[in-house]
């Protein structure tokens, strides 16, 4: 595939809305992502279950000139999304360009027959769960502008990855990639692409924090570069794509 090049003057987002899970956390990919689209003139809608850290994020790209609301909500509970996406969707009757899926969380676990069942619940609830029920109560909106879901999945659910030690995180992410097939399929009459990036470890605070500053990452703002250039028209008919990074 391609790779994105460089913003071009029929790359803007003005008048568009982009809807983003998992944007809370300073220091995240989600950061980079919201304000790359909304450097393009994007309207962003930033769905947390922390509404707080939500609506610090929301402000923080307000400053900086870029449209910004934070929407509080349990990305698991099908009626609170539900409730959202119902006041999203009144608020930008033109509906949804692009949804970008980035709630989600990493926890090794260890060997499978020494893991913890609730560890297991909890990877495929913030990892899987969020992104099916975050495109279910969104897809209406999509449809409507013929819109674009960019899912996270991961290197380890890529040919010659391994789940060693990670296998709840590792299934989480294959699950994603497999909702993400299934969406593009579905949809494609509709109007809607779905794709994933795959990324390697990306340099955020946490990963920072954890392996420290001189382990390889993939960059936050080359993750931005693709979630705008597969969530616009410059990327044709792409659809149904696992792209790896790094």
């Amino acid at each position: 595939m391609t790779p994105p090049r460089p913003a071009r003057r029929d790359d803007r987002w003005d008048g568009r809305l982009a809807i983003l899970t998992g944007v809370a956390r300073r220091g995240q990919v989600g950061e980079a992502v919201a304000r790359a689209l909304g450097e393009r003139g994007a309207t962003l809608a930033l769905l947390d279950r922390d509404g707080t850290e939500a609506g610090a994020r929301a402000a923080e790209l307000r400053d900086a000139g870029i449209d910004a609301t934070a929407w509080p909500c349990d990305l698991t509970d099908h009626a609170s999304l539900g409730a959202v996406a119902a006041q999203v969707a009144a608020r930008h009757p033109a509906g949804a360009d692009a949804l970008v899926c980035l709630a989600g969380g990493f926890a090794a676990l260890g060997p499978v027959g020494e893991s913890i069942p609730e560890g297991w619940d909890r990877m495929l609830a913030i990892n899987l769960a969020t992104a099916y029920a975050t495109t279910r109560a969104f897809l209406p909106a999509l449809r409507t502008a013929r819109g674009s879901i960019v899912y996270f999945a991961s290197a380890s659910v890529m040919p010659g990855g391994t789940g060693e030690g990670i296998a709840a995180y590792a299934a989480a992410k294959a699950g994603v990639v497999a909702l993400m097939h299934a969406v593009a399929a579905e949809e494609r009459p509709n109007g809607v692409r779905a794709n994933a990036l795959a990324p390697t470890a990306i340099r955020t605070d946490t990963n920072v924090a954890a392996m420290g500053a001189t382990a390889t990452y993939v960059e936050r703002e080359t993750v931005a570069e693709w979630v705008t250039f597969l969530c616009s028209p410059v990327s044709g008919p792409v659809s149904g794509q696992l792209v790896q990074l790094g």
